[in-house]
């Protein structure tokens, strides 16, 4: 009788323990682990509680990604709150195409597109973007952006400048960068509050999911 109880036990337990991992989910991208995400409430078992999600898979109540809850900086703010340009749209898109759909990026996706860098992008496995705002650009005279944008050698160089391999999370970010271009570019600072660069672009939207790649929104351009 003994033993029958302890099988029936065995049973359940190899029952419940799918269901409870199930539940609790699985984690792959550990780079955004700076921000401010939360538990799920979905299991109370021990696996659950050991197993806290990154901010870019934080849930929301209604049940969908809340990548928002990644990201940190003034400039966020001026980031859509809905739609494919929003924090939970770009987070499920890989890098080229989600930058293609925040309106703050139109510019730097352009230059992408002429220096037909979209498919290297998208493809890469995992990268971090420093990405260059609309105003960023808007700071070169445009006589000089034009010149840039008919010489393909120079804009492909200028683009891999701000492509970084590996997913940098903001606890990781400062210091000396090897980029795709390669070069070396240094970020300083800590926390919320970092520069990029020799002209100390400012991080004003940082730690933005993709589907593979962690963007930093920056206010300047990375010249090599």
């Amino acid at each position: 009788m003994k033993t029958m109880k302890t099988r029936t036990g065995l049973v359940a337990l190899a029952i419940a323990l799918p269901l409870g991992l199930a539940a609790c989910g699985s984690s792959t991208d550990n780079t955004a682990s700076a921000g401010a995400g939360s538990t799920p409430a979905a299991s109370s078992s021990a696996t659950s509680d050991a197993m806290t999600p990154t901010p870019s898979e934080t849930m929301s109540s209604s049940g969908s990604m809340d990548a928002s809850s990644a990201v940190f900086g003034a400039g966020c703010a001026a980031v859509p709150k809905d739609g494919k340009g929003s924090f939970n749209g770009m987070a499920t898109d890989p890098v080229a195409t989600a930058a293609g759909n925040n309106p703050l990026l139109s510019t730097l996706v352009t230059a992408v597109k002429t220096a037909g860098l979209v498919d290297t992008l998208n493809s890469a496995p995992e990268i971090t973007v420093f990405a260059p705002v609309n105003d960023a650009f808007a700071k070169i005279p445009a006589a000089d952006l034009k010149k840039v944008l008919a010489d393909k050698p120079t804009l492909t160089k200028i683009l891999t400048n701000h492509v970084v391999a590996g997913k940098i999370a903001p606890d990781k970010l400062a210091g000396d960068h090897k980029t795709l271009a390669g070069t070396t570019i240094t970020v300083k600072g800590s926390g919320e509050d970092f520069t990029v660069g020799k002209m100390d672009a400012k991080v004003i939207c940082g730690n933005v999911p993709t589907a593979n790649a962690t963007v930093y929104i920056i206010d300047g351009v990375l010249m090599p």
